[in-house]
């Protein structure tokens, strides 16, 4: 899986267990709601910085959004 996947996955995971909409995401973190989509469908490549204050607003770790988890099968 590429790392643009994995952090989509991660993103939408975290925004999930936050409770976060995207809508909410993007607000919070100043970002359009539709880059957020994008990030999450793996359309985009977010920065380093978008990265690092995407995971302060969901206060986590800007590594926990690269981690790779083991897929299930």
């Amino acid at each position: 899986m590429e790392i643009r996947e994995v952090f989509a996955r991660n993103l939408e995971a975290a925004g999930r267990a936050k409770g976060l909409s995207q809508e909410e995401l993007a607000h919070r973190a100043g970002i359009d709601r539709t880059y957020i989509s994008s990030l999450e469908r793996s359309v985009y490549n977010a920065s380093i910085d978008v990265v690092d204050h995407l995971a302060t607003v969901l206060e986590i770790e800007a590594s926990d959004l690269l981690k790779r988890r083991p897929e299930k099968k």
